[in-house]
């Protein structure tokens, strides 16, 4: 059984609506097991409700929860151009994983949601990629073999770097399907990497 969480920070929803779509897509793999956490809060609660921010009762995930995967999607609004700072504070916890190797190996992709389509869409997609590197993991993102975000027909989320969707400048846009459906590609993407990389293990520290 190949594990593979999904990952996020989400304030209005639009990056969690993704990440269930990421889940669905990594499901759709016979033989995955997927588990949706968040990472921790770090705005405090009145100020949350002043900004209109979305309810999430997804669990709370831990750092020591991320090496029982064998694939993690991590999913982040983005921020004056970089991942939000509750994924970031989430990551720097998590040094002893590093310290330890724990993290080698295992598969990483990325996805987003940002107001505008030149908001930092991609600069969030590739910098976020940077410490998942640093703890040795492999990077999948979202390959042309996804048609849907070489459509021309719309504002299209997403790109080779990974999935994503474009919120408004105030919120009021929602994932399109053609967002979702990279999400899902890129979860089921993802997840078969994984089982691969599951099955090839053994036979390496046999050589």
């Amino acid at each position: 059984m190949t594990r593979v969480l999904i990952l996020y920070y989400s304030s209005y929803g639009h990056v969690r609506a993704l990440a269930q779509a990421e889940a669905e897509g990594a499901r759709s793999v016979p033989g995955t097991r997927v588990d949706l956490r968040r990472v921790p809060e770090t705005v405090p609660e009145d100020v949350r409700q002043k900004a209109g921010f979305v309810a999430d009762d997804t669990p709370v995930a831990t750092p020591a929860d991320l090496e029982t995967y064998d694939a993690i999607i991590f999913g982040t609004p983005t921020l004056f151009g970089m991942m939000a700072g509750q994924m970031k504070s989430f990551l720097d916890r998590a040094g002893g994983l590093w310290a330890r190797n724990a993290l080698v190996g295992k598969v990483a992709a990325v996805f987003t949601s940002t107001g505008s389509q030149h908001g930092g869409h991609e600069a969030t997609l590739l910098s976020t990629q940077i410490p998942l590197q640093h703890f040795g993991m492999l990077i999948a993102g979202m390959p042309y073999t996804f048609s849907g975000q070489k459509s021309a027909g719309g504002i299209v989320g997403g790109a080779p770097y990974g999935a994503g969707t474009i919120a408004g400048a105030d919120g009021a846009l929602v994932p399109t399907e053609t967002d979702l459906a990279g999400a899902r590609f890129q979860g089921a993407h993802v997840a078969r990497i994984a089982a691969r990389l599951a099955v090839a293990s053994p036979a390496e520290e046999a050589a």
